[in-house]
């Protein structure tokens, strides 16, 4: 585990680490919804495809996930594990579709199986751990900022959620990298409303996303686990 002395120069591979689509968690299994808005017909192409992502980072991860990742950051700072339990507990139950919530469960568990692996167990427990409090105890133990962390938790988000798009609608290469960078300002503007946001403000209210989520269970023919 890294001290407070860590290198600059080693806070950026971390976050590199952190963010490489290398990480064998299994995000790339995942599309969230994605795939089933493309069956739908309200992804048919890179702007909607761009838009469908950008609406999903500011609506729904922008007001839930960022900011709760912060307290789940704060807490393994702060070795207040009580604290961090209970954020992982509620995480956990706002996933509104079966897939979403297995979908969290299994990236926790193999996240946490890849640290145990390199020596850096958790000192806390639970039946179940959603993948933000592993990823913020990886950067703990990496010694990762929270406000870099969370850049680099929510750019794999995106990067995850613009890889399935290429595969799905498909779309090209080009396509891929000119939404990442189109995205990178959306990402900046949500990782700082997320640090201002009260417990109060916290909002998980996306019926039509959880609906398209429950739909995909029994889509038909699919490439992604949710």
């Amino acid at each position: 585990m890294m001290d407070g002395s860590a290198s600059h120069d080693q806070v950026q591979l971390a976050l590199l680490h952190l963010a490489s689509p290398a990480l064998p968690v299994g995000a790339y299994s995942y599309s969230q919804g994605l795939e089933m808005a493309i069956d739908l017909g309200l992804i048919t192409d890179a702007g909607t495809a761009a838009a469908w992502i950008s609406d999903a980072l500011l609506f729904i991860v922008g007001r839930y996930e960022a900011p709760l990742w912060l307290r789940l950051r704060a807490a393994c700072t702060r070795r207040d594990w009580p604290t961090l339990l209970f954020w992982n507990s509620e995480f956990i139950a706002t996933r509104e579709s079966a897939e979403l919530r297995a979908e969290t469960v299994q990236m926790g568990y193999s996240m946490l199986e890849l640290l145990r692996a390199l020596d850096l167990t958790p000192p806390f427990e639970a039946p179940e751990m959603c993948y933000p409090a592993a990823q913020a105890w990886a950067c703990e133990c990496w010694g990762v900022p929270a406000e870099a962390g969370l850049l680099a938790y929510l750019f794999g988000w995106v990067e995850n959620q613009v890889m399935a798009a290429l595969k799905a609608v498909p779309l090209g290469q080009v396509s891929g990298q000119k939404m990442l960078l189109t995205l990178r300002p959306r990402i900046v503007a949500v990782a700082r409303a997320a640090a201002l946001m009260a417990d109060h403000e916290l909002n998980t209210q996306a019926p039509a996303y959880a609906i398209i989520s429950a739909a995909h269970e029994s889509q038909y023919s699919r490439l992604f686990r949710s």
